[in-house]
Order: C-alpha cells, then structure tokens, then sequence
C-alpha cells in the first residue's frame, strides 16, 4: 500500500462521540461502528456528571501539566465488521457522482489489497483467529497534530497477541479517554459578604460541599475479543483564590484552601464572626470604584484510575476547573458589625 493511497482513504477514521455532559447523576454513553465511509470508536463512556442539582454548568477538567489524553488510538473490530467497512466505503466512493477517478481508484487499490492481495476475503475465515485494528480519532480534536500520529493502515492482530503501536487501546488508554469527558461543577464560591464587599472588611469564602463530591466516567470496549474497562475518578482537594487585583490579601496567604476530610472547603459566615479571621477568604485593600473585581476560584482535583487486570488506584495528572465571578469593593473604611 503506498503513502499516495493512505493520503486519499480514510485510513483514519474520526471517532464519533456524543453529548459532552448531562445533569448529575444520569448517564451518559456512547459508541459505535460506522457512519457513512468513516469509523467512528467503539469505546463507550459513562458516569455521573458533577454539576449538581443547584446550578450551574459544568466544564470540562484542565491538566495541571502540558499532557494531554490522545486524541487518536487503535481498537479492534471484528472481520465481518471490517469486512462491511470496506466494502460500504468502497461502493460508496465508486457510486457517489462527481467522485474524482483518483479516489475511486486509490479506494480500489486499498480493497484489493485487503480482498485479494496481502490479505484473502478480509481474514474472513480467520474470523476466530483474531481481528482487525483500526485507527480512529476524537472527532473533537480530529485537526490538532496529535490526531494524525495513528497513521497506520488497518492491520490483522492474532487473538491474544498485543498490537505493537503506540497508543493500542489498553485500560489505561481507555482511563486517559475518560479524564477528557469528565464534566466538573461550577466553582462559584459562595462568600460572606456576597458580592459586594468593603474595604478592609475580611470576606468569608466557601464552597457547597454537596456539590463539590467525586466524579467518576467510566470507559468500556467489547469488540474483536477484547473486553476491557477502566473508571477514571475526579476528587476535589483544593480551592484557588485570586482576587483580581494586587490590592488585595488571601486567607490563607497563598490563596489556597484545601479541603478538609469531611469533604469540606472554607467556613461558611456565621454571626459573631466578624472579628475572626476566614479560614478561606480573601481581604480586599482598595475600592473597585464603579465597576468590579474579576474575583476568580480555581478548584484543583485528584485524579486517579482503575481498570481490568489494573486494581490501582493509579495516578492521572491532576486537574483543574475554574470560574470568575464579579466583586464590587466600597470605599467604607468602618463597617458596623
């Protein structure tokens, strides 16, 4: 097979996932086979959201490192199902009006070759010696570079043996395909006084600790005899506080709160407490005049895998999901408590 024919079929196929997020405590899976001429993954994903019940959007978690999970891998598929595969993509080219005479003769060089040159009747026969992988890619991420390394052609792999490539789905594969869809909470932070605040005044910052719960997405493949899954889980472990401004101070003096074992973060306000110092919060030193301070709340998460023949807990990269909300700071020098 020549590089000018992997240039013009689709060699890699772009995955097809589906929603990025539902509300918490639903599920959200999905997967497939084909769709017109591309493959699109097999892996399904599912899990709880974070977003809660109250409010709120979710996002999608930040590495804390320049590492990101892969945006293209190889999975399985059984003969009888490359088998569909190719031919549909092949009718398809040789049959759609208009198509160039490059690419249907590209598409036929690739089907002969898989037909009745290296490869017999697409292993048909071989069907329960083994499978045939694939490349495909998250159709998210389908331009970035990362998305073209999966370069390779579909090849045949004995059962049992493992493919020699990077990036052959493996349950850690699958753990990495999971962080990429896990969906966090807002990281609005409730505060006392609530967004309008005075100058010097200590201002109590906290967070919904109901809200802030782990998060788990679990990854599943079953297909060309390989059966395997991998849960990817989220905990929250500290709060990020920047005022906005370098006329401000943070309670504690790095900004960062962390969250205690009973899952909570900060103290919400209570009377009385006035003259205490917030165990998270933040003292703001300056008006912000008529318009506001971008106060923002970064939350740091844990993030941790397990998977088949993987009882783990094993370590991801951290990650991070934030919000900004507007302060108004008043010029009031002595506040009555």
């Amino acid at each position: 097979m020549t590089a000018g024919v992997l240039a013009l079929v689709p060699g890699t196929a772009m995955a097809g996932w589906g929603p990025a997020g539902t509300s918490n405590g639903s599920k959200t899976e999905t997967g497939g086979g084909q769709s017109g001429g591309d493959l699109v993954s097999m892996v399904r994903f599912s899990g709880a959201t974070g977003g809660g019940t109250k409010g709120g959007g979710t996002g999608n978690v930040t590495p804390v490192s320049d590492w990101t999970p892969p945006a293209c891998w190889y999975e399985p598929r059984t003969a009888q199902q490359f088998s569909k595969y190719m031919e549909d993509m092949y009718n398809e080219t040789i049959n759609t009006p208009g198509q160039h005479s490059y690419a249907k003769a590209a598409v036929g060089m690739m089907r002969a070759d898989y037909k009745d040159g290296t490869y017999k009747n697409y292993n048909l026969d071989k069907a329960d010696e083994g499978a045939w992988w694939v490349a495909v890619r998250d159709e998210d991420r389908w331009m970035e570079p990362e998305a073209q390394v999966c370069d390779k052609m579909p090849f045949w792999v004995k059962n049992g043996d493992t493919p020699a490539v990077p990036n052959a789905v493996t349950p850690q594969v699958l753990a990495e395909l999971a962080y990429n869809r896990i969906h966090l909470p807002d990281t609005e932070v409730t505060l006392a006084p609530a967004n309008v605040t005075k100058v010097n005044l200590a201002t109590w910052a906290w967070l919904d600790r109901t809200r802030f719960q782990p998060v788990q997405v679990t990854a599943s493949l079953n297909v060309g005899g390989v059966a395997i899954e991998a849960a990817t889980t989220a905990k929250p472990v500290s709060l990020k506080l920047e005022p906005g401004t370098p006329d401000a101070e943070t309670y504690p003096g790095s900004g960062e709160c962390r969250f205690g074992a009973d899952g909570s973060i900060g103290e919400p306000y209570a009377r009385g407490k006035a003259d205490k110092t917030p165990p998270c919060g933040l003292k703001y030193l300056r008006s912000s005049g008529d318009g506001t301070y971008q106060l923002r709340a970064t939350v740091t998460w844990e993030i941790t895998w397990t998977g088949t023949g993987n009882p783990g807990p094993h370590d991801l990269p951290s990650g991070t999901f934030g919000n900004t909300q507007n302060i108004k700071v008043q010029e009031i020098q002595s506040v009555n408590h």
